[in-house]
């Protein structure tokens, strides 16, 4: 098959890649994108939360809301809960809302291809593609996750990383907050019930090293909240991934001559502790298709800019999360967290924003 020769190819069409599509096409780019799943946002694999403020980057988000949540509820090993009564957000239908995004991406004129993966990436920057379709783009974005293999073609590469499971269940009664589950058994993670109507996510991250743990942990879990009569016993969606949680990587790169961007997951842009990764991809993918854009119309800055945006908006964040991070899988060395150390390390207290 013959090269197609796009001004910008984009690998991966969740919320980063979407978004870069669509700024770069908007900008008059010629943009291809592949996705290797065969349609967006299927199988879900997170847990669906979004903050408030999302609102002001992706407009029309409420079309892809299930329901919004007021605050949030932590619950320290067998401990009461904590309660932070002001945490706005939004609990999304994550299908919906990449099928929104990618939309807009075909709409500004993007060539969107689905079930389409890399297979292999030459050394003057061709893409290979398991289609038999052959890419010469004069830039690439990898929008592709946290095992990015565009992120591998220019070392950087995410090391450390949660693994999850999670599974649907039914709430027996309407609830407007997210829960957070803190303990020791949760090595660099903890447990979240959040609702969805008359369903909810309920899920556990922890440290890849304890992943055959995960499954037992669950159940453990959903059995205390049955026995609560928080949630019914029937169970369905079960699904999992991997987070990345070590920061953000080097985003810029090259293969050949043909410059590398990196957005979203791919660029461990993901909350060391929370996990939150959605709002982040949304902004750097938008990020990554103007710095692109900018870089085709011959300004070559445009590409270190992004990099140096990309830090200005989110590596304090990043860093004190991981920060705390380090702190809480520390004392395990010490005989694993007490409850102090837990608190300490999660975002509803004021000991995590301590200086």
């Amino acid at each position: 098959m013959p090269d197609a020769a796009p001004d910008v190819l984009v690998v991966g069409l969740g919320p980063a890649g979407s978004r870069a599509a669509a700024a770069a096409a908007e900008a008059g780019a010629r943009v291809v994108a592949i996705e290797r799943r065969a349609e967006p946002g299927r199988p879900v694999q997170c847990a669906e939360f979004v903050p408030a403020l999302l609102d002001q980057e992706v407009p029309g988000l409420a079309m892809v809301t299930a329901q919004t949540v007021d605050r949030m509820q932590t619950f320290v090993a067998a401990e009461p809960a904590d309660e932070t009564p002001r945490f706005p957000g939004r609990m999304i239908d994550r299908t919906a809302f990449d099928r929104l995004l990618a939309e807009r991406a075909a709409a500004a004129g993007a060539e969107c291809r689905y079930g389409v993966s890399v297979r292999r990436i030459e050394a003057d920057g061709t893409v290979c593609a398991s289609d038999g379709s052959r890419f010469r783009p004069r830039l690439l974005i990898g929008a592709d996750g946290p095992h990015s293999c565009i992120g591998a073609a220019i070392s950087s590469v995410n090391r450390a990383l949660v693994e999850t499971r999670q599974v649907t269940v039914p709430l027996l009664a309407p609830h407007d907050a997210t829960d957070i589950y803190l303990h020791a058994d949760y090595a660099g993670g903890y447990g979240w019930l959040f609702p969805k109507n008359a369903r909810a996510n309920l899920g556990i991250g922890a440290a890849g090293e304890i992943r055959p743990l995960l499954k037992p942990l669950l159940g453990a879990l959903r059995r205390r909240l049955v026995a609560e009569e928080r949630i019914g016993g029937g169970v369905s969606h079960l699904t999992g991934g991997a987070i990345p949680v070590g920061g953000r990587l080097s985003v810029l790169g090259a293969i050949g001559e043909t410059p590398v961007l990196l957005a979203g997951d791919a660029a461990g842009l993901t909350n060391p502790v929370t996990g939150a990764g959605i709002a982040a991809a949304a902004i750097s993918g938008r990020l990554a298709g103007r710095a692109a854009a900018g870089w085709l119309a011959g300004r070559p800055g445009a590409l270190a800019e992004y990099e140096e945006e990309l830090g200005d908006i989110f590596d304090g964040a990043l860093s004190r999360a991981l920060g705390r991070r380090r702190t809480v899988l520390d004392a395990y060395g010490r005989g694993g967290p007490d409850a102090s150390a837990l608190r300490a390390g999660w975002i509803a207290y004021p000991q995590y924003w301590a200086a």
